[in-house]
């Protein structure tokens, strides 16, 4: 981590909400802060051969992961900081405004966030359109979501028209299931209805033309609820599952906090790796797996490597750890890997 990042533009971005510093962050690499980026882009495709997951084919393994490009509008910019590829949205069908604020918390003392901003984006179609119109430096994916308004007996149908819209301008496509800031879409994660969902979404994708599909599951699934998640994606030749989003878990902080949200940072990292490890045994290795949820550094990507993902995101590491943060990790983890005479 850079020192003047550390001492000071981080204090001077921590003493404002942490939204409207959010909104600041995203305005200055929007408008020309991460062009400077480039020498950490130029580190990361020293230090990783291009590797192919799941038809695609990749610079290195860690990407941004969903929630800080809402709207597609910083994809070029995250891959000149050395993120390899960029996941947007969560988008839904309809655009929608998300939650009353506040609705973004940092906790410094536990390097973690809890946020229950409810999918606030664009929507579908203008990010579609948006997609399609610029040359991309890096994968994207999308992660679509269900509306909020929308019950979940009509859940399939309004993913369906998102996926429609998203699938000629995504690399590959993520179904979010598991945000906790959207009322009763974890209940999507259940037996039945991930059949039907799922069922819908191969056959769409089936008909339009093969994009890789994959799953966002909770942290807050017990082991039985994840084994029977692996059998429907197996069944269901699902490309891959992402785990994990936030958890609704409290308990691996230092402090008591009383907001509601879903927490992400360092205190889910024990639990994700679980989950990671959970997914490998279940499915013998045949999933390909992103490991996201408390890397820091290169040790933490490692850690989510050796417990089976093939590839990792991060999103909080990089509020905390700033324009250096992916070129540090995946330097990091290029040398690690090295020296355990490993490969992704």
């Amino acid at each position: 981590m850079s020192l003047f990042w550390r001492k000071v533009v981080r204090p001077i971005m921590f003493s404002l909400d942490a939204e409207r510093a959010h909104e600041i962050g995203v305005m200055a690499m929007r408008y020309g802060f991460g062009n400077t980026g480039r020498n950490f882009r130029r580190n990361h495709e020293r230090h990783f051969e291009p590797f192919e997951r799941f038809g695609l084919k990749f610079v290195n393994p860690l990407g941004m992961a969903a929630g800080f490009d809402k709207n597609g509008v910083l994809i070029n910019q995250c891959a000149s900081f050395g993120f390899g590829f960029v996941e947007v949205g969560t988008v839904t069908y309809e655009a929608q405004p998300g939650n009353p604020k506040p609705r973004l918390f940092r906790l410094p003392d536990d390097q973690a966030l809890i946020n229950r901003l409810g999918f606030n984006n664009d929507g579908a179609k203008l990010i579609a359109r948006r997609l399609a119109i610029f040359e991309r430096h890096c994968l994207v994916g999308v992660n679509i979501g269900k509306n909020k308004d929308v019950p979940n007996e009509e859940a399939t149908e309004n993913y369906l028209k998102s996926f429609d819209l998203v699938h000629p301008v995504a690399d590959y496509v993520a179904v979010n299931i598991s945000s906790p800031n959207t009322p009763n879409l974890r209940e999507l994660q259940k037996a039945d209805n991930l059949e039907e969902l799922l069922g819908a979404l191969t056959a769409r994708n089936t008909e339009l033309g093969h994009r890789p599909l994959l799953v966002k599951i909770a942290p807050d699934l017990t082991e039985a609820e994840i084994e029977a998640i692996v059998d429907i994606c197996l069944r269901h030749e699902i490309d891959g599952i992402i785990a994990t989003n936030t958890t609704i878990s409290r308990n691996e902080l230092r402090l008591n906090i009383d907001e509601a949200g879903g927490l992400s940072g360092k205190p889910l990292e024990q639990r994700s790796n679980e989950v990671i490890s959970k997914i490998y045994r279940y499915s013998k290795g045949k999933l390909p797996i992103i490991g996201v949820g408390g890397i820091f550094t290169a040790e933490d990507a490692f850690a989510k490597i050796t417990a089976g993902a093939s590839l990792i995101q991060a999103y909080t590491g990089f509020v905390y750890g700033g324009p250096s943060f992916a070129s540090d990790v995946t330097v990091g983890l290029a040398a690690i890997l090295k020296e355990e005479d490993l490969r992704i």
